[in-house]
């Protein structure tokens, strides 16, 4: 199934869009200006052999271009790949919110929706340690509204003044920039040391939640605390959540690094094949609601965004659901030049005066006018609202907009006192009437100076296999820290969390353990925990290695009752072509072990060896045991069971052997819906 849905879909956004696409294939070349080019492989010259001569129009029209193809890159959120959809709302909001596209289940939401590292430059790969970027633009009739959120729910810092230092700390060091997409050096650590209230934070960055097993499978967060206001102006504060149907799942350390080398492009590839086979990649958006009243009923401040509102205590309540179901046309128009920003809100959607969000709303529009060249970035395409829009604003770099008539002020009597506000009865947004008062100060409310508690909380709720991953990264990424003092520090600071932790940290880095510290509190979010998750094996990718000779209807009947349960099968054998088997079956090759690697699997399915090629034996034994330290499925048929057999991995947790197809499927079905093993004791 193709993800092209572009016809008879009814996307406003999509209709919007058809003007501006362009087709080449068959058509004759032409400058910029519509004239067609007679030669396009020489230069003009002065003779064959001559100067080339200034005249030449064609020659610098192509090359000025070329010279300015490229725009800066985010300075972070650089690494990003993005895909088309829709959201519908399940049922009408209209008891918290009157924002329109909140209210009608039977509507469709064009939207857009951007995915990305936070650290790495455009080139770096992506499976790297790294936040991700979770960013929705929804064309709604009122305008557009951009939900620009992460992976996860809090962030580094409580005020945006920080910002710049937090970024400057983790990019690579300027001195020697390195390195590169990682978080794993002396300058990140010692901000984290100095600013003690990232530790909520880095320890979601030391989990599993940094190292996603695929963009359909994160969750995204609004991060900051907003504003749901109702047709009668009761205002509700509100956190926003994106669930994926599929669950959310991680790759492990080691798996993520090969990958990194394998194919950097991992996670927009995995995104690019499933909506063109048409895995429509779906989310659902939840919403946590706090009454006005309960805004300090809480042991934490709902305005600070290195704190959750945990489930427990907050439920999410699911109000919709987004589907993404179109690939992009071109990632430079479409990825690149789109501009989220989190002050495009519209009618009852509205701020918080949390101190992370107020900085937010300046620096946005502030960074795509040196990224877009100019204030006309709305007028791009992907940027274009599906209603139409009205003021006074004129001309600056690439403006498009042809605006006409002599009246570009406010007001006047010239054009009737037009284009003229719109009163709330008519949709115009009122900003909402929060009491505010206080002396000007710089400072920060006591209510935000608890950095452990959540920390603490997030260590409590994790898993016995997620708790050895955060050990494991942390002593990654402070084995790569060549000041012992930052060591020292960042060992004392996380006792604060957990002595079990930096305990556990301090011995393998050459730091002496701490005697004092400890959790400041015992409670749990089950929420917290991946383990929890939805466990599917819908759109999971097997390799199944095999050679000729192998029992067709057997491996026929196991094949189809994989994809028959949403489960992408390839083939890897001997040698790209078909492979054949008994009973007239002949299956095409995806791969060799030269063209790919277990990493890039969720399961193994082995069928059989090799009889001519020990090479090939080796690469299949290796293959399969990569796979199994990192916990997947195998199953394995006929002479298969041999192999796992001789390979001392037949008996273990999530490997699944017999000769019984019917029984074979169904446990194996079981077994690769688990995504992982970890009670799997690897001798």
């Amino acid at each position: 199934m193709n993800g092209d849905h572009r016809n008879g879909n009814g996307n406003k956004k999509d209709e919007q869009l058809d003007q501006y696409r362009v087709d080449d294939k068959g058509k004759k070349l032409t400058t910029n200006q519509g004239l067609k080019i007679s030669e396009d492989e020489f230069s003009l010259k002065a003779g064959a052999r001559g100067p080339t001569l200034m005249e030449d129009f064609h020659f610098r029209e192509k090359m000025t271009h070329f010279d300015h193809e490229r725009i800066p890159e985010r300075v972070v959120h650089a690494r990003g790949f993005a895909a088309h959809g829709e959201f519908q709302v399940y049922e009408s909001m209209k008891k918290y919110t009157k924002a329109k596209f909140l209210q009608n289940p039977t509507v469709k939401t064009p939207v857009f929706v951007r995915f990305s590292t936070v650290v790495g430059s455009r080139g770096s790969a992506e499976t790297v340690r790294d936040v991700r970027g979770f960013a929705t633009k929804f064309y709604t009739e009122e305008g557009n509204y951009d939900l620009v959120g992460n992976n996860m729910p809090v962030f580094f810092i409580q005020d945006a003044i920080k910002f710049p230092d937090l970024v400057h700390a983790i990019k690579p060091e300027p001195h020697n920039e390195i390195p590169q997409a990682s978080s794993a050096h002396d300058t990140f650590w010692d901000f984290v040391a100095n600013n003690q209230e990232s530790a909520h934070m880095v320890m979601w960055l030391m989990s599993d939640r940094a190292i996603p097993k695929s963009f359909r499978m994160m969750e995204g967060f609004g991060v900051h605390t907003f504003r749901f206001v109702n047709e009668d102006g009761k205002a509700y504060f509100v956190k926003f959540h994106w669930k994926p149907k599929l669950g959310v799942h991680s790759l492990v350390w080691d798996e993520a690094q090969k990958i990194a080398g394998e194919d950097p492009d991992f996670h927009r590839r995995d995104l690019w094949e499933n909506i063109e086979l048409g895995n429509f990649p779906e989310f659902e958006l939840g919403v946590q609601i706090i009454d006005e009243k309960d805004e300090f009923k809480f042991d934490f401040d709902i305005l600070d965004s290195t704190k959750i509102w945990p489930e427990e205590v907050v439920p999410v309540k699911m109000i919709g659901k987004m589907t993404l179901n179109r690939n992009v046309d071109n990632v430079f128009a479409e990825t690149e030049q789109v501009a989220f920003h989190p002050g495009h809100i519209v009618p009852g959607i509205d701020f918080t005066n949390d101190p992370l969000l107020q900085g937010r709303l300046f620096s946005y529009t502030d960074t795509q006018l040196i990224r877009l060249g100019g204030p006309n970035f709305h007028e791009i395409p992907i940027n274009r609202p599906v209603c139409p829009f009205h003021n006074n604003q004129r001309d600056g770099y690439h403006r498009q907009t042809i605006n006409v008539g002599k009246v570009s002020y406010h007001r006047n009597s010239l054009a009737g006192n037009t284009p003229a506000p719109a009163s709330p009865a008519e949709g115009g947004f009122v900003h909402y009437q929060e009491k505010v008062e206080g002396r000007k100060v710089r400072a920060r409310s006591e209510s935000f100076k608890d950095h452990f508690s959540q920390a603490a909380l997030f260590w409590n709720s994790m898993s016995k296999p997620e708790k050895e991953h955060i050990v494991e990264a942390f002593r990654f990424e402070l084995g790569k820290v060549t000041s012992l003092s930052v060591r020292q520090q960042v060992i004392e600071m996380f006792a604060n969390v957990s002595l079990e932790l930096s305990r556990a940290i301090a011995e393998y880095i050459g730091i002496l353990p701490p005697k004092d510290g400890g959790s400041p509190t015992t409670k749990i979010s089950s929420a917290l925990s991946q383990l929890n998750t939805k466990k599917k094996p819908n759109t999971l990718k097997i390799a199944v290695i095999l050679t000729s000779g192998f029992d067709g209807p057997d491996v026929k009947y196991v094949l189809d009752s994989l994809k028959s349960h949403g489960i992408q099968v390839q083939i890897i054998s001997e040698q790209l072509g078909f492979v054949k088997g008994t009973g007239g079956v002949e299956l095409e090759v995806d791969h060799t072990f030269l063209t790919t690697k277990s990493v890039l699997f969720e399961a193994v399915y082995m069928v059989r060896g090799s009889r001519k090629s020990k090479k090939f034996n080796v690469d299949a034994a290796n293959f399969i045991y990569e796979a199994f330290t990192h916990y997947k499925a195998i199953g394995a048929t006929h002479e298969g069971k041999q192999w796992l057999e001789v390979n001392n991995i037949g008996d273990a947790v999530g490997v699944e052997m017999a000769d019984d197809m019917e029984w074979f499927v169904k446990e194996f079905i079981k077994a690769i819906s688990a995504h992982r093993h970890w009670e799997r004791q690897i001798v």
